[in-house]
């Protein structure tokens, strides 16, 4: 029997309008989505590796911005698939506690998992700015600064492009993220600068996503402006 995928998306113009994503203005190529509205999770879904646990466990919406504990396991993602695009972020790990793991998820397809079958723009304290690709996304080898991490037990094949230089703040200052996915490139600024670039990274629409991993991290900004394909 074929295996449904959580995160195949199907759409109409008509339920684009449904989304619950506001549009703060129009850019050459379309729409400029705030992908959090600042209240509450309209526009988003999620998948945990506990299913028992209820998602505002995990993440929640307080003061204006969007919080997610790191644990369990998991993924909160967007109703819309997404191409090429360029993609906003702004994060700090919670004051006064520990930097840990989360990413920016990103061409999410296949198989419905805490942990998908993505691209993922690695958040992770120390490693920031690494381009993954999960479960066996494919990114091309031979390029500058790649590696591969074969059969990891819980991401699977792990196939990606390290991070050019270390542009993060201490923890509980605010980072700036900038991701620019663009056919099998993605071009990646931290706080201003370029901190990395990777090439033959797998083509497919698909959601993108906000890690839960470890530590406490909150977001305060989430625009997103699609880009032709």
């Amino acid at each position: 029997m074929k295996k449904t995928s959580l995160f195949t998306f199907v759409g109409t113009a008509a339920l684009l309008l449904l989304l619950g994503c506001k549009t703060t203005g129009t850019g050459s190529h379309g729409a400029t989505l705030e992908l959090f509205n600042g209240k509450d999770l309209t526009g988003w879904q999620h998948k945990l590796a506990e299913p028992a646990v209820p998602r505002e466990q995990v993440w929640s919406v307080r003061d204006g911005l969007l919080i997610c504990q790191g644990t369990p396991l998991g993924v909160l993602y967007t109703e819309r698939a997404f191409t090429n695009f360029r993609f906003v972020l702004e994060y700090r790990w919670a004051p006064g506690t520990k930097p840990g793991n989360s990413g920016i998820l990103t061409r999410i397809n296949g198989p419905a998992q805490a942990l998908p079958r993505c691209a993922e723009v690695q958040l992770m304290h120390g490693n920031a700015g690494d381009v993954l690709g999960l479960q066996g996304m494919q990114v091309t080898g031979g390029q500058p600064r790649y590696f591969e991490i074969m059969n990891h037990p819980v991401a699977g094949n792990i196939r990606g492009v390290a991070k050019l230089t270390d542009a993060e703040r201490p923890g509980g200052e605010w980072n700036h993220v900038e991701v620019l996915v663009r056919g099998a490139d993605y071009t990646v600024w931290m706080n201003g600068q370029q901190i990395n670039q990777a090439h033959g990274v797998e083509l497919v629409a698909g959601p993108l996503g906000l890690q839960s991993e470890g530590g406490e991290i909150q977001f305060r900004r989430a625009t997103l402006t699609p880009l032709p394909d």
